[in-house]
């Protein structure tokens, strides 16, 4: 199954993704794909609505906005230098353990919609990631592999980053990632069996039509299911938390010299089997 939702900013509604192209409005059954729906056994609830209603469910019009594909999480968890070849990008060692930090919730935004340049921003970057969204609350989780378990699905992730507010204003990660805008995500949330191995997906990010990223799943230093059991343990994650899973190389901040995004510029990313993204940058 493929969630999406559509609609004008704060008036969203839930719905489908069928046959790859068609979007179909599920508003009728469902209030929002928000923490409620995966507490309640909502994609259970959804997969036999869909087998029973299908042909009767009204089509989205083309020009409809695409919403974030899930509601606003309770809280938008990040990895930091989560992939072997961005760290060596870095300059930094391999992290023993996961690189945490918080990214505000209101930074959720469209797959499609304009992304504001902070006031003052001079370093405002790309990063492409996989965002792992939960189901089931995990707390204390007792193994990696039961980790899994608390997955409701996958979906593409921009973690727009400003440099500046993130590491010369007092070495706050959240501060330079909270910005209004900061977090496009979708076009749709993949439920795990859309995908067949989480660990093997490529993704990339192009700038203005330039390849800036490129990279796969595969170097990921600690995967879904590991971060999972990692981060119960210091925190309960609730259903319709999302985690941003770290990007591979490429960002601007590795470049030399290092380039940052200015207002016009047109960002596209995507990862396999999670669709694509497109933003224009404007000034705040």
């Amino acid at each position: 199954m493929k969630l999406i939702r559509f609609g004008p900013k704060g008036h969203e509604k839930p719905g489908i993704l069928w046959h790859e192209e068609t979007r179909l409005d599920l508003s009728a059954f469902f209030e929002d794909w928000n923490t409620e729906f995966f507490a309640g056994d909502g994609l259970e609830r959804l997969a036999m609505v869909v087998a029973q209603s299908q042909p009767f469910l009204g089509v989205v019009l083309p020009n409809e906005r695409w919403a974030a594909p899930v509601a606003r999480p309770g809280k938008v968890i990040c990895i930091g230098l989560n992939y072997s070849d961005h760290a060596a990008e870095s300059g930094m060692p391999v992290p023993a353990e996961p690189i945490v930090f918080l990214k505000a919730a209101n930074t959720v935004v469209g797959p499609y919609d304009e992304v504001l340049i902070p006031r003052t921003s001079v370093k405002t970057d790309w990063e492409v990631e996989l965002g792992v969204l939960i189901g089931k609350e995990a707390r204390y989780v007792e193994s990696i592999e039961a980790a899994t378990a608390h997955i409701a699905g996958y979906c593409t992730s921009h973690d727009v980053s400003e440099r500046a507010f993130q590491l010369e204003r007092g070495g706050q990660w959240t501060k330079g990632k909270s910005c209004d805008s900061f977090n496009p995500l979708g076009p749709f949330l993949a439920t795990p069996d859309e995908i067949v191995d989480p660990a093997n997906l490529s993704m990339s990010l192009n700038v203005n039509g330039e390849p800036r990223q490129q990279g796969n799943t595969a170097t990921m230093i600690f995967n879904p299911a590991y971060l999972i059991h990692y981060l119960s343990q210091f925190m309960t994650l609730e259903p319709g938390d999302l985690i941003s899973t770290g990007t591979p190389p490429g960002v601007g901040l590795g470049m030399k010299p290092p380039q940052y995004l200015k207002a016009g510029d047109v960002v596209e990313l995507e990862i396999e089997g999670l669709g694509c993204q497109r933003q224009l940058f404007a000034n705040a």
